[in-house]
């Protein structure tokens, strides 16, 4: 019989036609039985962080929901790529989700040229948990009562204010170089390792200012060693009510600054289970008690769809891209 005869050719097309089938359906009993086992999400953010603590309650509220256990691993270190590395090459199944902020995927990529990391080529978003404001915290016994004080003090003496951030491309780094953009002033950045020393440098007046969110310095707040003169947000936070916004204080006009969290998955996530997931965040984040915890660090909580949180990201990027080109910093 011919290689390519018309029988063997049939028995081809059948054969393909059934693989497809089989293949399809089981995609679709994965959607619909997901999960049927334990679920794993890698963080770059150590234990007890903000971060860490929502995804902890989250993953509490999911594994209720799933029936299945949710496990949380802490891979800090890196800027990220400890955690990123760990996951990015497993199955794209759903069961290996990986926690990010929007600074991993805005500007870690501009930071680390050599590493050639795009993220949405190695990863898909799939959720996103809460969105988190920044305020602008000086030493209880500052001279500075507002921005339009700091603003002053920068312009007077270029490079004599200094400002503290927890590491080179965090939201307290970059947010500090767009309001030198903003307001043409020119302050030295300081990069603490931990947050803990930066806010106590912050209250002994070692550094002038930081931006810093209520989870990070109510610590040094709540000792009477830090107050805040602004939050970088176009309205005030209710749990800090008598905080002004930006503008407000003198600030520019529109200003923000702030971070979001997502959970992402391999590249190649099936659709039905991304939706799966999705809406299963969305739901366990309007649980009432998810929302108290949630409402005590003034972390927004976010219903983005998976493109919804690629544009987001996609304007942070554009952002932190044209900071980080303008002083060109690196850490390569």
């Amino acid at each position: 019989m011919s290689l390519f005869s018309p029988v063997r050719v049939a028995r081809l097309v059948c054969l393909t036609a059934s693989l497809l089938t089989l293949s399809s359906g089981a995609w679709a009993q994965t959607a619909a039985t997901f999960p049927n086992k334990p679920v794993t999400i890698a963080t770059p953010f150590p234990a007890g962080s903000g971060p860490d603590a929502v995804l902890r309650q989250v993953s509490e509220k999911l594994a209720k929901l799933w029936g299945q256990p949710v496990l949380i691993i802490n891979r800090p270190g890196a800027s990220g790529f400890i955690a990123i590395d760990s996951v990015v090459r497993l199955p794209a199944d759903g069961y290996n989700l990986l926690q990010l902020d929007s600074e991993h995927i805005g500007a870690v990529p501009h930071l680390y040229k050599s590493k050639a990391f795009v993220p949405f080529n190695a990863f898909d978003p799939v959720a996103v948990l809460f969105r988190t404001p920044f305020l602008v915290a000086v030493a209880t016994d500052s001279k500075w009562q507002n921005m339009k004080d700091l603003i002053a003090a920068a312009k007077a003496e270029p490079t004599k204010v200094n400002y503290g951030s927890w590491g080179v491309g965090s939201p307290g780094h970059l947010g500090g170089e767009e309001l030198e953009l903003l307001t043409g002033t020119d302050m030295t950045h300081v990069a603490f390792r931990e947050m803990s020393q930066l806010f106590t440098s912050v209250g002994s007046s070692d550094v002038q200012w930081s931006f810093g969110s209520i989870p990070s310095s109510q610590g040094l707040f709540k000792a009477g060693k830090i107050r805040y003169i602004a939050v970088a947000a176009p309205k005030r936070l209710s749990q800090m009510p008598e905080v002004p916004t930006m503008a407000e204080s003198g600030g520019p006009a529109g200003f923000e600054v702030n971070s979001f969290v997502t959970l992402v998955s391999p590249k190649g996530l099936p659709n039905d289970v991304k939706a799966k997931i999705n809406a299963d965040v969305i739901k366990v984040l309007g649980d009432p008690e998810v929302k108290a915890r949630f409402n005590t660090f003034a972390f927004e909580p976010l219903s983005w769809s998976p493109d919804e949180i690629r544009k987001n990201a996609d304007a942070k990027g554009k952002t932190y891209e044209q900071l980080i080109k303008r002083k060109n910093i690196t850490l390569d």
